[in-house]
């Protein structure tokens, strides 16, 4: 089993949600989603602020069987990937 923890910045927590389910996921409860092979606890964090700007943050700590991990990282990676401009 391998736990990755990371933390996102400006993807609204329900939308991270929505995201894991979109991969296969369903939801067990309010902060875990578990598909075949993996789970992710969500957790909110306080607000990244810079100055007067304030951007959401969320703690996600994913639990991968190695079999699938490398795939599940990469397309949800892939899924939540911004570009600014």
């Amino acid at each position: 089993m391998k736990i990755l923890v990371h933390e996102m910045r400006g993807i609204p927590y329900y939308l991270l949600k929505e995201y894991l389910q979109e991969l296969g996921g369903s939801l067990v409860d309010e902060n875990l989603v578990r598909g075949d092979g993996w789970s992710v606890h969500l957790e909110s964090m306080e607000p990244f602020r810079l100055g007067s700007l304030e951007v959401g943050q969320t703690r996600l700590t994913m639990e991968l069987e190695e079999r699938i991990a490398e795939d599940f990282q990469q397309r949800f990676f892939k899924k939540t990937l911004r570009a600014g401009g």
